[in-house]
């Protein structure tokens, strides 16, 4: 596990996690709050339907980022929406499929746990790699002077007790990348049913 390629693409996903979750929750959040507090007037409207289209974007994104990093192959192509400006009646048109494709409401709930998601996952990497790093490195520092180990009640103060919490560490630190490795899968598989199974819908309906 630890020589294995995926496992560095799936912690590439789990690192992204975190800042993407953000942005796009920022970003759609408050592209919505606006739009919808800008109702009252024409003008709120192209703002709901502009945080639609990049909640669209966002969803393809999220779909190519699975395929790249977690081999994952999300079915997107029955929800893709044609968008046409050209005239009124085209823009019209443009607006009726963005409101009821399935991938738009679906990308809008992944934003959400995306969210969600990255601050767990950030969490579980900090706390994951802190402490096996910690306990990994025990035998060089261990007797540093203004450094103390303990390992629940007891003092690290020799070398066989560093290098048995260096072991340890390592024990950590194989069981963390396994764990984290079913996290990462958890994305792809959130990604999938919610945007591949959009498409899967859509392709039924169409069918």
């Amino acid at each position: 596990m630890p020589f294995d390629g995926q496992t560095y693409r799936n912690l590439a996903y789990l690192l992204l996690a975190f800042p993407l979750g953000i942005a796009y929750f920022t970003v759609v959040t408050t592209g919505l709050s606006t739009g919808i507090g800008l109702l009252v007037t024409f003008a709120g409207v192209p703002v709901v339907l502009l945080t639609l289209l990049v909640t669209l974007g966002i969803g393809s994104f999220e779909r190519r980022l699975a395929d790249w990093l977690l081999d994952v192959d999300v079915d997107a192509a029955p929800a893709e929406v044609e968008l046409a400006f050209g005239s009124v009646e085209e823009a019209l048109g443009t607006t009726k499929r963005i409101l009821t494709a399935p991938t738009t409401w679906t990308s809008l709930v992944l934003v959400g746990l995306k969210f969600v998601y990255g601050v767990v996952v950030f969490t579980a990497l900090v706390t994951a790699f802190a402490l096996s790093a910690t306990l990994i490195s025990m035998p060089v520092f261990y007797d540093a002077p203004g450094v103390t180990y303990t390992l629940g009640p007891y003092v690290v103060d020799t070398l066989r007790e560093a290098i048995a919490g260096a072991g340890l560490g390592v024990l950590l630190a194989l069981v963390s990348l396994h764990v984290l490795n079913g996290v990462a899968r958890f994305g792809g598989f959130l990604t999938d049913a919610l945007l591949g199974g959009a498409a899967r819908t859509a392709e039924g309906a169409d069918a």
